[in-house]
């Protein structure tokens, strides 16, 4: 996603086309969800453990390797309030080992993170008192935490995780928090797939948080260069606060500053406890693996995780928006413009609508705003983004301008609101449906034609739905929306009063109305 704002988490797989499967996804029209499908069903298997746990097997023998996904369904909209970041922050300590890994003495480096952690709540207390904080007690305390943090950095076995998957032939070793989710994932030679099943069973069994400080201070010095120092971070960051009055779609990933200073070890203990259990883990393999092996092996290993009881989805929900919402920054930066509406989440009748609505906007060089705004070299770039900045639960529907230089913002938004509203008005034509359909199918074969592309997107998919196969019924619904679902939807929708717009001005000029 090119126009991901700075300090956004999230991650993506994109592979070059098959072009077998290219070919197929343009000449096959209304079945092609149905055939793909079919191909799938044999190659495919599913099992739940006793204590929850999902898993979901591709077998795909081309070559002997394989990609393994964990999807956490966590991610930031899952925080407490005012531990904003605790989910990224968990993210980071799932690779600094466990009780076994990256310690040279588990049972001394577990004595001096609890005195560590001991003082640093002491000194979070005494700080928070602010004017009435004692200098001197604060002083004491900043002393022997440091002296905490050396004692238990000297048990510490440096990169012990990741050096050992390395070593082993890992590829692609990363993990990605979102809004929504945290995903973990690495590929393997298909020879040693019993070591990712001992590997991340441990990290969810026996996981130690060390080096949990140092860790929060790479990450909040990650929100200064990516957010705070970021034009665009600020802006995207004021733009989502603006859009989401309630729901924590309005929270930064990365989190505030203040909730980060303050985060502590005990925290991301309790928010690992809540959300890290089996039935809120699925599991995605795919590559030249025998499906029962796998069965075997998941037994073994993560069916000595412990069963919990899954945690209650968010509680908020964002209330109608009655009238539009504004930001603007200005500075001397390049000009910028965000703009949001209310909309239902993935599980939405209208969500495969909004896919097409997308497309007809932005998709490709045909596409109205890419005619409009960057062949007239109105805007260096234009997108349009069918849920943001998730899809789990209600969410926006975006539309992103990067004015060419010489261009206001406020000119690339009136001309974005013409387009809307010649939709609006006169619809879109069967052409633009049918182009919008022909891509779907093409970026849909595109992302399972990886080895992680399908792991991540099963496992997701499994996890949201129940059943891997949604991925390809979603075909189905796409190739069902007409063109006048489109005009039904963006009347409704794209009002007013719905949305949100947040811009970058150079200028002291007000913005405009809109319409």
């Amino acid at each position: 996603m090119p126009f991901a704002p700075s300090g956004s988490l999230w991650g993506s797989v994109r592979r070059p086309l098959c072009t077998a499967l290219l070919l197929l996804a343009c000449v096959v029209p209304a079945a092609e969800g149905q055939d793909l499908l079919g191909q799938f069903e044999e190659k495919v298997t599913t099992f739940t453990l006793d204590n929850g746990l999902d898993v979901v097997v591709v077998e795909r023998p081309d070559a002997p390797v394989a990609s393994f996904a964990t999807y956490a369904d966590v991610g930031s909209v899952d925080e407490p309030e005012g531990k904003t970041g605790v989910a990224h922050m968990f993210e980071h300590m799932a690779f600094k080992g466990t009780t076994t890994i990256g310690t040279q003495d588990i049972q001394k480096e577990r004595a001096a993170l609890q005195q560590q952690e001991e003082v640093y709540l002491a000194l979070r207390r005494e700080r928070m008192k602010g004017p009435q904080a004692d200098s001197a007690r604060i002083a004491e305390l900043e002393q022997q935490f440091q002296e905490a943090q050396e004692e238990a950095q000297s048990y510490i076995e440096d990169g012990a995780f990741e050096n050992l998957l390395e070593r082993e032939g890992a590829t692609n070793i990363n993990a990605t928090t979102s809004p929504d989710a945290t995903i973990y994932r690495y590929s393997l030679p298909a020879n040693k797939a019993e070591l990712f099943f001992a590997l991340e069973s441990d990290r969810f069994a026996n996981p130690v948080l060390r080096e949990f400080y140092t860790e929060r201070d790479v990450v909040m010095e990650e929100r200064r260069q990516r957010t705070e120092s970021s034009p665009t971070g600020r802006l995207f960051e004021e733009f989502l606060t603006t859009a989401f009055k309630a729901h924590p779609y309005g929270n930064p990933t990365i989190g505030h500053m203040s909730d980060l200073q303050r985060l502590s070890r005990t925290d991301a203990r309790e928010f690992f406890e809540t959300h890290y259990g089996t039935e809120n883990l699925t599991v995605g393999i795919s590559g030249d693996v025998d499906p029962e092996r796998m069965r075997a092996l998941a037994e073994e290993y993560f069916g000595r995780l412990e069963a919990g009881e899954a945690p209650l989805p968010v509680r908020s929900d964002e209330p109608e928006q009655l009238g539009e919402r504004r930001v603007v920054i200005r500075e001397q930066t390049q000009p910028f413009v965000v703009m949001g509406y209310h909309r239902g989440s993935m599980q939405s009748a209208n969500a495969p609508v909004y896919d097409v609505l997308a497309d007809v906007l932005t998709g490709g060089r045909t596409s109205r705003l890419y005619q409009r705004l960057v062949e007239q070299e109105k805007a260096l770039q234009v997108q349009a983004i069918p849920a943001f900045p998730g899809s789990k639960y209600p969410t926006l529907f975006g539309i992103i301008g990067v004015p060419s230089r010489g261009v206001s913002p406020d000119s690339v938004e009136q001309d974005i609101y013409a387009e809307l509203d010649s939709i609006k008005t006169n619809g879109i034509t069967q052409a633009e449906l049918e182009r919008a359909k022909t891509r779907s199918r093409s970026q849909l074969i595109g992302q399972l034609d990886s080895n992680m592309g399908l792991a991540i997107q099963f496992a997701e998919t499994e996890t949201l739905t129940g059943d891997w196969r949604t991925v390809f019924r979603r075909l189905e619904d796409i190739q069902a929306v007409t063109v006048e679902d489109v005009q039904r939807v963006a009347q409704d929708v794209l009002t007013r009063s719905n949305r949100t717009v947040a811009m970058i001005k150079t200028s002291d000029e007000e913005s405009g109305d809109g319409n």
